[in-house]
């Protein structure tokens, strides 16, 4: 009997982890976003209480606005707080300083380097 109870829960065990590590992936882009700010409102927030802006935003879908301060093939940053991990190249057209309109997911607070950070991105025309 214990042998049983035990299979049992191992099978159980298995399952939930497989359902875990094989869940369906997310398509942010087509996403309707949790939030719509401008990187200044989104700094403020994270500068005044980092924990509770993480909690809030944490898995989020949120569009972002704010000028372009760092430009990469496959990230940006704005305002020099928001980096913004795209998963294809960059359009050539992005210049610095040019106001853009980013849709991402938010995963997480650096607090060592100060930074937001925003995965899966898309430029929002």
């Amino acid at each position: 009997m214990k042998r049983l109870i035990v299979l049992i829960i191992i099978i159980i065990t298995a399952i939930c982890l497989y359902k875990y590590v094989y869940q369906n992936h997310r398509n942010i882009a087509n996403e309707t976003s949790s939030f719509q700010l401008t990187s200044n409102t989104l700094i403020n927030e994270f500068s005044i209480n980092p924990i509770d802006s993480e909690t809030k935003y944490l898995n989020k879908t949120i569009e972002v606005t704010g000028s372009i301060t760092n430009l990469n093939p496959t990230n940006l940053t704005l305002n020099n707080i928001i980096f913004c991990q795209f998963q294809e190249n960059l359009q050539k057209s992005l210049s610095h300083n040019s106001q853009i309109k980013i849709k991402g997911r938010f995963i997480g607070y650096d607090d060592l380097l100060e930074q937001i950070k925003l995965d899966q991105c898309t430029v929002i025309d």
